[in-house]
């Protein structure tokens, strides 16, 4: 009579962690909820402003445009179409962010000890946004206020966090 054994194969999640179409899913969802609170902040403060869709138009400009235009911010129209098209990208950066977090998330539930690692990867990733709009997108900075763009950037990550946090409210992180 032949005994067979069972091996645990690291590759495969074990019954008790997310299953990885689970962990895109919840991805996807993060993403596309931080996206949306970005896009619905700025959407607020361009109203208030008098000028909707004026963030993303500049973004858009600084993005497809090369920044040709943004040396007289003032004079910059607010475009739909530009806009649209800055939104398709912002909301693929997103997506691909909330997927690397929910693969972080569920890497932390089998090792909690990561837990506190992941913490700071994402303070250094939030910081390291800021300072690279600072020195790669000046011209951007001087037509958008910068308070409104850490503001909106905050605002998505407590919006994804709380996303992950409903899914996995006994998530341990060890330091």
């Amino acid at each position: 009579m032949t005994v067979e054994r069972s091996v645990p194969n690291p590759a495969v999640p074990s019954s008790e962690s997310t299953p990885i179409p689970a962990a895109y899913a919840e991805g996807l969802l993060a993403g596309v909820v931080g996206a949306a609170t970005v896009a619905l902040w700025f959407l607020i403060v361009d109203t208030v402003n008098g000028r909707p869709f004026y963030t993303p138009t500049v973004l858009g400009i600084a993005l497809f445009g090369g920044g040709a235009g943004l040396a007289a911010p003032e004079s910059v129209a607010p475009s739909f179409e530009m806009a649209l098209g800055f939104t398709w990208v912002h909301v693929l950066v997103f997506l691909l962010i909330g997927v690397a977090a929910s693969w972080l998330l569920t890497l932390v539930e089998r090792n909690p000890s990561v837990g506190f690692g992941v913490v700071i990867l994402f303070v250094f990733f939030e910081f390291g946004f800021l300072l690279a709009s600072t020195v790669v997108a000046e011209p951007v900075l001087h037509a958008l206020a910068w308070p409104a763009v850490l503001v909106g950037n905050l605002f998505a990550a407590a919006a994804m966090a709380a996303t992950f946090w409903r899914r996995h409210p006994n998530l341990d992180i060890r330091p």
